[in-house]
């Protein structure tokens, strides 16, 4: 059996250093800390720059100290933010939040802490590899920050990088030396996710315990493997739409420029196509929504269930729209890509997928729902996040209806409706998704608990803030204000907004401040936070069956063996909980 791979014996293992401890560790449950309190600082950096640039959307041509504080005098003079750090700043803030917070922090995080533990294994298939994934996305990272120092700014093409303004060196300030560190980040970083997700995929089909069934795995693990599969697939796209890009602006190529004028001066690049990026960008960008959106599922159905006190509704149903996301993921991909000039035949059948993909979405929501229904619920900060995630995907998704019809997508294509759609349905309900898990897997990961309190009032002012950013967004692009713009006081048609934006900037800042509470619960509970039992949340999971201390190998001794699916909450008149590990009682069948 799988189990076999590793001894029992890696229980009691060598003395281990400062440097393969905690730097150089191939234990999945430090790697999966290094990724979490790496996404941690990135956000905060992603966060910042949000902040700065909502000062100006505000406030539009005022004077911010804190602008010339952080941007200095050549991006921010007199404490007014520059044009082209504008820019930049709305680029690099979507860059680390799609990547570096959403795709490296939550894969990076649960894939790697809850994999072995809910499957009963030692480690990962390859602890190597996954020493490698961290270190590949530390260096990513690093590259990053490091794009924020060059003179000439960080890139500026938006988080999306559209040629020809990424292609063509010369055309503003944000397209030199800053997009080709951009370049180097990503290409860095898609080796990483690559190395992870084959490594998760590897670990769930072949280290399974003893009496693991695949129909016995829970949700998390499925959304795991569904998210590492998706990201095999299409993140190799990616990086062959960022190295044609390298070639094109390093070496004279033209897969994307064709026919240009910089002032007033032909370029000599023909034959190529800025359509044909938007292809192999969006044919990993809307796989991409969902290697964010899976996991942050994942672990909304593992915690619903444990806090409801109930089975979880329809559990083949959640592994069948799991696959069917995953599947339909794939052929999507154009509807972003609605007013390019596209046979409108060809729209009408990404209009179709894309209302399909709906549907095992629902399926989702209304299980979440239906699980809910009736419980005997546990209202635990993790809890909380989960239902926030539950409602900012329908809140999301039903705006996600309009953008997939191609006629009334192109009246609000590139508006703030697109912006407020896409950052509650894959933003805000991801980040819940990862707020949440950390509150309920703190204690395994740090063998202490987060104050509840503190988590609450967490959760309150950022769902609040949340909405109060997002949802007035929706009226923007109703009315027309263009994303990405650096001010709109110069078109009398916007001035009905000008009042919205300001609201919009207050909520923005409030929320940005309340993420203080969670950083100083984080790393104070780390060091003083209340000690931790073996199973504070009374779960039926494996990873709960482990030591509260960390140790080599997971379990003393052998693996356990595996009797029963996870969600057998709330059946037995001796407890309301029955651990996979329990036997089955004579006569009682498996789920």
């Amino acid at each position: 059996m799988a189990g076999t791979v590793h001894t029992a014996g890696h229980a009691h293992h060598h003395e281990e250093t400062f440097l393969t401890k905690w730097v150089f560790s191939q234990d999945h449950k430090m790697i999966g800390r290094q990724f979490l309190v790496t996404a941690i600082v990135m956000a905060i950096v992603a966060m910042m720059m949000s902040v700065f640039f909502r000062l100006q959307l505000g406030w539009p041509g005022e004077s911010f100290g804190i602008l010339n504080t952080f941007l200095g005098d050549k991006w921010a003079p007199d404490g007014i933010l520059d044009r082209n750090m504008y820019l930049a700043l709305v680029t690099m803030h979507g860059t680390i939040m799609v990547f570096f917070v959403l795709t490296g922090g939550l894969s990076g995080t649960f894939s790697n802490l809850l994999i072995p533990l809910q499957i009963g294994a030692r480690d990962m298939a390859s602890g190597f590899l996954n020493m490698l994934s961290y270190w590949f996305f530390f260096i990513s990272s690093v590259v990053m920050i490091i794009s924020l120092f060059v003179e000439s700014g960080p890139a500026a093409a938006g988080w999306t990088i559209y040629p020809p303004l990424s292609a063509l060196p010369q055309a503003v300030p944000g397209s030199g030396l800053g997009m080709t560190l951009w370049l180097v980040s990503m290409a860095i970083f898609i080796a990483s996710s690559l190395l992870g997700g084959l490594n998760y995929i590897v670990t769930i089909l072949n280290l399974r315990t003893k009496g693991m069934k695949m129909t016995r795995l829970p949700l998390t693990i499925w959304a795991f493997f569904i998210t590492a599969v998706l990201g095999v697939l299409s993140f190799p796209v990616l990086f062959s739409a960022a190295l044609l890009l390298i070639m094109d602006r390093s070496f004279g190529t033209a897969f994307y420029l064709s026919d240009i004028y910089i002032a007033g001066e032909a370029l000599d690049a023909t034959g190529g196509s800025p359509i044909l990026f938007q292809h192999l960008f969006w044919f990993l960008g809307h796989p991409e929504v969902y290697i964010v959106m899976l996991p942050a599922l994942g672990i909304t159905s593992e915690i619903i269930a444990t806090n409801s006190r109930k089975p979880i509704f329809g559990y083949r149903a959640m592994i069948g729209s799991i696959l069917a996301i995953g599947f339909l993921s794939f052929i999507v991909w154009g509807h972003h890509m609605f007013v390019t000039g596209m046979n409108p035949f060809l729209g009408s059948v990404f209009v179709f997928t894309t209302l399909l993909i709906a549907i095992p979405s629902a399926v989702k929501a209304f299980n979440y729902i239906t699980t809910l229904w009736k419980g005997n619920i546990v209202y635990t900060p993790a809890m909380l996040f989960s239902i926030g995630l539950v409602s900012s995907f329908v809140t999301g998704g039903v705006t996600g209806i309009i953008l997939a019809d191609s006629t009334l997508d192109i009246t609000v294509h590139d508006t703030y409706f697109v912006v407020a759609h896409f950052h509650i349905v894959m933003g805000l309900s991801a980040i819940f998704g990862m707020f949440a898990g950390v509150y309920h897997w703190f204690p395994k990961m740090y063998g202490r608990m987060l104050n509840t309190k503190l988590g609450y009032a967490h959760f309150w002012i950022t769902i609040v803030s949340a909405y109060g950013v997002f949802f007035p967004m929706h009226y923007l692009g109703l009315a027309g204000a263009p994303r990405r713009y650096y001010e709109y006081s110069e078109f009398a048609m916007f001035d009905q907004v000008v009042d919205l934006n300001v609201l919009i900037s207050v909520f923005a800042i409030i929320g940005a401040a309340a993420q203080g509470i969670f950083l100083f619960n984080f790393f104070y509970s780390i060091f003083k936070g209340q000690k931790s039992v073996q199973n504070p949340w009374k779960s039926n999971t494996l990873e709960w069956t482990t030591p509260v201390e960390h140790i080599h190998g997971n379990w003393e001794g052998e693996l356990p063996t595996v009797h029963r699916w996870a969600y057998d909450y709330s059946r037995y008149e001796e407890q309301d909980y029955m651990p996979q590990t329990v036997p089955l009682k004579e006569g009682e069948e498996d789920h």
